[in-house]
């Protein structure tokens, strides 16, 4: 069991990612402290990657499980 974490998903329109995009995950690790686990970026692009300190970047279509290039 899992108590006391917090992970935090946060969805974007945006096909790109910025550095401004990070500001809200960035805080609330900040603010949670040891308790923060994960954050996870969604957003409309096509790769996973690594943004910071437990925080990543997906895109959004990883939900169904397919590329974004296989979308019809």
């Amino acid at each position: 069991m899992i108590a006391n974490c917090v992970v935090c998903v946060e969805v974007k329109a945006s096909a790109t990612v910025k550095a401004s995009d990070l500001r809200g995950l960035k805080k609330l690790a900040s603010l949670a402290g040891s308790q923060f686990k994960m954050g996870v970026l969604l957003y409309d692009g096509s790769e996973t990657m690594p943004l910071g300190d437990r925080i990543w970047a997906a895109p959004v279509s990883t939900l169904w499980g397919m590329e974004k290039s296989n979308q019809v």
